[in-house]
């Protein structure tokens, strides 16, 4: 029986940004706006694996949003 690796929780911006198919840059500018949540650990800044869903979630209800006022 094989063994599944734990998924991990926390997440590199570096990582994240590359989960969320996006750019460094354009990570730390969601980060910055407050639409891509972090936390701290240390000097590290970590994206947990749900604030990476939350994000996606955004996404997802802007584009519905502006959808519907086409």
């Amino acid at each position: 029986m094989a063994t599944r690796a734990p998924r991990r929780r926390l997440h590199s911006v570096e990582a994240a940004a590359e989960i969320l198919g996006i750019g460094r840059s354009t990570t730390y500018e969601e980060i910055r706006l407050g639409r891509l949540r972090t936390v701290r650990r240390g000097r590290r800044r970590l994206v947990p694996a749900e604030y990476i869903d939350d994000y996606v979630e955004l996404l997802k209800a802007e584009t519905s949003v502006a959808e519907s006022r086409a």
